[in-house]
């Protein structure tokens, strides 16, 4: 297992049929998340019709994430968190102005790491998409509001994801230190792309 240091980017192609473990290695961290077809990279994860096709916001075991083709990525096939996030969208320089004042600006940002990392496989701004939050609790209350709180996540909790296509794999194990999605506090996450065991 790799360990992606707090704050820290990471990328890879996960083979076709193989699967990628992510680890909340000690509690309450959130780990965003991009996931291209590396064949083409103009086909890549769309919130939208994953959440159209499972008719559900939120992501645990079973969950098919779909691309701006409608075309099956990566399918969760482990998960024992429980529930992670589709909707929050990822940190930046500029979402860290608005909501919690100028003096945050210099702050690195997830939006940062997803530009640094995907550089290496010849992604820009414009290929930025809406992401994946795992581990973030966002919950959405009967009016229609959500929020960002507390975690419902633990050390060593794992969620597993099976490549149904050779899938390019973006990370911003997420820097946000201002509002409670990593306890205030980031920490390591663990990775590991490995063959599938018992169907996951």
């Amino acid at each position: 297992m790799i360990t992606v240091a707090a704050r820290s980017p990471w990328s890879a192609v996960v083979p076709r049929g193989k699967v990628l473990d992510i680890v909340d290695l000690e509690g309450n961290q959130a780990v965003d998340f991009l996931v291209y077809d590396a064949a083409d990279t103009a086909h890549r994860y769309s919130a939208a019709n994953t959440i159209t096709a499972q008719r559900n916001i939120f992501l645990t075991t079973g969950s098919v994430l779909r691309s701006n083709e409608d075309k099956p990525l990566m399918t969760v096939v482990d998960d024992t968190c429980g529930r992670h996030d589709t909707i929050g969208g990822a940190c930046s320089k500029e979402s860290n102005t608005l909501r919690y004042g100028h003096h945050t600006r210099h702050q690195h940002a997830c939006v940062e790491n997803f530009l640094a990392e995907g550089a290496k496989w010849g992604l820009g701004k414009r290929d930025l998409v809406s992401n994946v939050n795992w581990y973030m609790n966002v919950p959405v209350e009967q009016d229609g509001m959500l929020g960002i709180v507390d975690g419902i996540s633990a050390p060593g909790l794992r969620v597993s994801l099976r490549a149904e296509v050779d899938a390019l794999v973006l990370i911003s194990n997420c820097p946000q230190i201002n509002n409670p999605c990593n306890g205030f506090n980031p920490t390591p996450i663990g990775v590991d792309i490995r063959e599938i065991r018992d169907g996951r």
